[in-house]
């Protein structure tokens, strides 16, 4: 049994989100970079300003976005931990609630019915999950709500099959336009239930630029549907070319009379982080 002080939590979630706002992904960085050389026009012109936009952040300590979103925390905890002093649910919230005062972020969290405005951005949405082992690992994440106004969730008809999932996610892109602010990163969760291919569209935003999906068959589903994506030519804030960075799918068996599919859309100011602790 290892005992984790849920003050060390409350620190790395602090820490985390002080970073995340106002530091931009490197692979992020890079990848607009990249994009911007082979651009024209408008498009261009906008991948120079969110490169210019990373740099003054960084430089300054600035947030990247005014939208400093809502703070969504994944715990995998393990089961022969023994997490002392307390909550950890309300250590994960202290750190959100000291990160977004101390930094001066923009507060966004309200009740949903009477508006009223929480004033430190918590409570943050919080998921659990117990693995084997003694580890415990945070998956933070500031998401803005341009992009996330554009999720979108699908019960298909198990006939329509792949098809059927590459035309729906296609769909929820075009209908988003230039909404989400892209070039995006899209999340898509295929099968479970409801609730359960949401939360795996959104977790799979977690995954990195450069990774590959360790299954062949979402690998190719993934280079599918982001080709699809660009052939829109949304582009940069939208005014044409490149849309997606990258479609990152997970899976989860279903029952036999739905196919769930649930889309995340994920701006280019990318702020996550994966915290082991």
């Amino acid at each position: 049994m290892r005992t984790i002080s849920v003050d060390v939590v409350k620190s790395a979630v602090k820490q985390g989100f002080l970073e995340i706002c106002v530091s931009a992904n490197r692979q992020v960085e890079l990848a607009l970079a990249d994009l911007a050389k082979e651009s024209k026009g408008l498009s261009a012109f906008a991948l120079d300003i969110m490169s210019r936009n990373f740099a003054i952040a960084k430089e300054k300590n600035v947030p990247l976005c005014q939208d400093t979103g809502m703070a969504v925390v994944f715990c995998e905890i393990g089961q022969e931990v023994y997490l002392q002093g307390g909550s950890i649910e309300e250590a994960v919230n202290q750190g959100v609630r000291e990160a977004y005062t101390e930094g001066c972020f923009r507060a966004s969290v309200l009740d949903a019915l009477e508006r009223k405005n929480t004033g430190d951005n918590t409570p943050a949405v919080i998921h659990y999950e117990i693995k084997q082992g003694d580890g415990l690992t945070l998956r933070i994440m500031a998401k803005g709500f341009g992009s996330e106004n554009m999720s979108r969730l699908f019960m298909l008809s198990p006939s329509l099959g792949e098809q059927g999932i590459i035309d729906s996610v296609v769909k929820a892109v075009s209908e988003a336009g230039a909404n989400p602010c892209p070039p995006i990163i899209v999340g898509v969760g295929i099968g479970g239930t409801m609730e359960k291919a949401a939360l795996l569209s959104k977790r799979a935003l977690f995954r990195e630029l450069d990774s590959t999906n360790q299954e062949p068959k979402l690998n190719e589903l993934e280079e599918i549907i982001c080709d699809k994506i660009n052939q829109l030519n949304i582009g940069a804030m939208g005014y044409g070319g490149k849309t997606a960075l990258k479609v990152c799918i997970e899976k989860y068996p279903t029952h036999l009379a739905g196919l769930p599919v649930a889309i995340t859309i994920q701006c280019h100011a990318v702020r996550h982080k994966v915290i082991k602790l």
